[in-house]
């Protein structure tokens, strides 16, 4: 669809409305319980299109890349810059809410399409918000192969993109032809998304039990963390990007400069609603000082991170993260700031939460054999 490359997707397909293999291992894969408290997941909308919307005909899936120049979360270097700990923000979420980005194209593109076909037809959007498996639509649209990580991976753009699908009772011409395959499964002999995830996530290739996955337990798990994986998430305090940073075909992948997907920054002159500043220096979600995050009270969250997708974390995870992530970071004694750190976390670990409290008192315990 030429008309969708015209409105700011890298790559579109148009797919019919069916049942696909991979959508029937939908209920074995949570009977086994690797959902977690995903219990949306569990809707039986998402193993048949069919049902996700009346008289549904045709699926059309927007792709948008998202992959950035800054370095990746792999490198050492990253973890402890000039003394200071900071933490992990899996790329897609260093600007702007991806959500609003790609539905704004998609409703334009539905808008092409009224222009286009003069009948009446229904057609739904959505990204990540309804009964719908984009990435499964995607393959079958010719966008790309389920790679060993479970992500769609495409030759030429790897892994880093967003995928947008519009549900229509519109009777389109499919990307692919009626004896054409979708793009064969080019991840070979390669393991490396499967070794390097720190937490072992991969119960096999191409299955991920989500209960051990880093995205999943810094965004979608409300409660406490396992205590027996704390220690193997590193600095991440909101998603992961490991087994994308290691696949060989993101390599190869070409970086945007979209504003809306580049790093915020917030100006130390920001100032809040009570006109007192928000910041002491300039501060950016690309590598944010830890110390920064945890002094953020839930008013200053709600500011700073209006429109992006941190906000889905919420306060209370986003600092439940940053003390596992301090706990990570190996601190010792004449480490720069390590006193107003420790008043952060006594602080968090005085909390009437229990979750806030026991991370705080992890990382507490942490610092404190170090320095022992």
């Amino acid at each position: 669809m030429e008309q969708a490359k015209s409105l700011g997707f890298d790559l579109c397909g148009v797919v019919r409305a069916e049942k696909f293999p991979e959508l029937q291992q939908t209920p074995e894969w949570l009977a086994r319980g690797y959902a977690g408290e995903m219990k949306y997941l569990a809707d039986p909308r998402r193993c048949d299109p069919q049902a996700a919307m009346p008289g549904i005909r045709s699926a059309v899936v927007g792709l948008l890349n998202y992959s950035t120049e800054e370095p990746l979360s792999t490198d050492p270097a990253l973890a402890l810059e000039d003394g200071k700990p900071s933490g992990w923000i899996s790329r897609y979420a260093w600007g702007d809410d991806y959500h609003d980005v790609l539905r704004e194209r998609l409703n334009a593109l539905v808008e092409s399409l009224r222009d286009r076909f003069m009948g009446p037809f229904e057609a739904r959007t959505y990204v990540d918000t309804g009964p719908v498996q984009e990435r499964i639509l995607a393959k079958y649209a010719g966008l790309g192969w389920l790679g060993k990580n479970t992500l769609l991976l495409n030759q030429m753009l790897g892994s880093f993109f967003f995928l947008g699908v519009i549900l229509t009772t519109l009777d389109l011409e499919p990307t692919l032809g009626v004896n054409e395959l979708p793009p064969p499964d080019l991840c070979g002999s390669c393991r490396r998304c499967l070794d390097a995830c720190p937490t072992q996530a991969f119960v096999e290739p191409y299955v991920m039990d989500a209960r051990k996955c880093i995205s999943y337990l810094t965004i979608e798990l409300r409660g406490t963390v396992p205590e027996e994986i704390r220690g193997l998430m590193g600095n991440h305090i909101f998603g992961c990007d490991i087994c994308q940073d290691v696949c060989p075909w993101n390599r190869r992948a070409p970086v945007v400069t979209m504003p809306q997907f580049q790093p915020r920054v917030f100006p130390s002159a920001q100032e809040s609603h009570a006109g007192t500043s928000l910041l002491p220096q300039d501060e950016s979600l690309f590598l944010p000082r830890l110390e920064w995050l945890l002094g953020l009270s839930e008013a200053d969250f709600r500011e700073l991170f209006r429109g992006s997708p941190v906000k889905r974390t919420k306060w209370r995870g986003l600092m439940r993260n940053a003390c596992i992530a301090l706990g990570n970071s190996g601190l010792r004694p004449g480490t720069a700031d390590l006193s107003r750190i420790k008043a952060l976390l006594d602080r968090l670990a005085a909390s009437e939460d229990q979750v806030l409290a026991e991370s705080a008192q992890w990382a507490l315990s942490r610092i404190q054999s170090l320095r022992e």
